[in-house]
């Protein structure tokens, strides 16, 4: 009798632990994997549902933790992350997997004006930035990246090949230096591969931006817009970033600091203008220094002789996405929604097709000279 007893027991414990452990699998730590998916979207928890917080894109690497319900926990500017697990492709190599604790050893940064990120990899945004000539403490490395200790007792990440102190692994040194190498080349007939651009659509979530006619916001038109000349830019062999991938709120700060995380080429911030006047109409281009005037002279032009809209040429303006924007910037505004005309216009698929063809032809002719 006490026999069956310990094996009902014994049962008991074995069904319970198959029906309410959850399905949770821990991944080696420091374990990494690479995206195999061209825009990945980096969500808040391990759902569908969860907020977009960020984006990945196909070739980046990251760190792995953990695994669940076909969920992959990492983490995203210094924050708790979940990415898709099925665009995982995990990374060969024990020696690129391993972090390896060297807080024994110092650093000396080599170049100039080098970012420090909150991860190990560019696709980790920009906590702060160093110099030619400092010298600090290493934590641990990740692959060819270094953990440094800060004077601010915190710690960020530097490129292993902007120090004096390289990893064996000098793949990602290399990857950028091909990737120059693929720009310059490319430059010559006017296609984008091998370009990140940045688009931007403006607004979004609790912000709906400017109210047209009828009472439409400008947020609901830029989505589509924005998908239109993402898709045109692919199309053209470009990388692109998009701010945000869905109608949620993102501060201007986030839109300069996803730009500032990448080797971005051009950011394109997407907008649509309101105006009293009913019959103030067309569309205009906009940027912030001379550096960026070239780059809204193209686009503007290519807008001219491409969408039915009138030009209101390319201007200059104090934007804080232009302003604080490391990479060739401008803002568009797109045609007045409280305009009839341009509305009428607006909202059909074939001008957003066109604004995108037009965004991409000025942005292959401004790479080209």
């Amino acid at each position: 009798m006490k026999k069956i007893y310990f094996s009902v027991v014994g049962i008991c414990i074995l069904l319970f632990s198959i029906l309410f452990i959850p399905n949770t699998s821990h991944a080696e730590q420091g374990e990494i994997y690479e995206i195999g998916e061209i825009i990945l979207n980096v969500r808040s928890e391990p759902s569908s549902s969860g907020k977009v917080i960020g984006q990945l894109v196909e070739g980046n690497k990251v760190e792995i933790f953990q695994k669940k319900h076909g969920w992959a926990q990492t983490y995203y500017a210094g924050e708790e992350a979940w990415i898709a697990a099925h665009y995982l492709i995990p990374v060969s190599g024990k020696s690129q997997q391993a972090k390896t604790d060297r807080s024994n050893e110092q650093v000396t940064i080599t170049a100039s004006n080098v970012n420090i990120r909150s991860g190990p990899g560019e696709n980790h945004p920009v906590i702060a930035s160093t110099d030619s000539g400092n010298t600090y403490n290493i934590v641990k490395t990740s692959g060819d990246w270094h953990n440094i200790e800060l004077t601010n007792g915190n710690t960020g990440w530097v490129a292993s090949w902007l120090t004096n102190n390289g990893t064996n692994n000098n793949a990602a040194g290399q990857s950028k230096k091909q990737t120059n190498s693929v720009k310059n080349t490319k430059k010559a007939n006017g296609t984008l591969n091998g370009y990140t651009i940045v688009v931007d659509p403006g607004h979004g979530g609790k912000d709906p931006g400017a109210i047209g006619l009828g009472g439409i916001y400008e947020k609901d038109l830029i989505s589509p817009t924005a998908e239109a000349v993402a898709g045109q830019l692919r199309s053209a062999g470009a990388n692109v970033i998009m701010t945000r991938s869905g109608d949620y709120f993102v501060t201007l700060g986030k839109r300069v600091a996803i730009s500032n995380s990448y080797d971005t080429d051009a950011f394109v911030s997407l907008h649509y203008n309101t105006f009293p006047m009913l019959s103030i109409n067309g569309t205009s281009t906009y940027y912030y220094s001379d550096k960026d005037a070239g780059l809204a002279t193209k686009v503007q032009s290519a807008m001219a002789s491409t969408v039915p809209l009138a030009s209101r040429g390319s201007l200059q303006a104090n934007y804080k996405v232009l302003r604080e924007n490391r990479a060739p910037s401008i803002l568009m505004e797109l045609g007045f929604i409280t305009n009839p005309n341009d509305l009428a216009h607006i909202k059909t698929a074939d001008y957003q097709n066109n604004v995108g063809q037009a965004i991409t032809t000025g942005l292959q002719n401004y790479f080209s000279e």
